[in-house]
């Protein structure tokens, strides 16, 4: 299963809630499966560089996976966060997204996918 945090929200606190909430439900049905999971956050939103709101959704989506790769370890589902920079190839994307669904042991990791974080302070 694969969470994707919505495009660039605005100063809406009510939609942040919302995409937060809605990763919360697929995550707690993903885990009653003991099925992994990746969460795809924009790299941008990490970085804060498309607003606050954004930014708490891929901030809280990175601190929830790490979360539950604590829990999933005993039932052996991984959960992990990929973070590709805006136009980064879909099909690029869908292949990592394959990879952590299929990983064999990582789990609560981020990747990014792209230049642009290198060289800034990293969360």
């Amino acid at each position: 299963m694969f969470v994707a945090a919505g495009p660039q929200m605005g100063d809406d606190f009510e939609a942040v809630q919302a995409e937060l909430e809605e990763a919360f439900h697929l995550s707690q049905s993903a885990a009653r499966e003991a099925a992994s999971m990746v969460y795809v956050v924009a790299g941008e939103d990490l970085l804060g560089q498309r607003g606050a709101p954004a930014a708490m959704v891929a901030c809280g989506l990175l601190s929830a996976a790490r979360t539950a790769a604590i829990e999933g370890a005993k039932p052996g589902f991984t959960v992990n966060v990929l973070a590709p920079e805006q136009g980064e190839v879909p099909e690029r994307i869908a292949s990592w997204i394959a990879r952590l669904l299929d990983a064999d042991g990582a789990t609560g990791e981020l990747v990014r996918l792209g230049p642009a974080h290198l060289g800034k302070a990293l969360p």
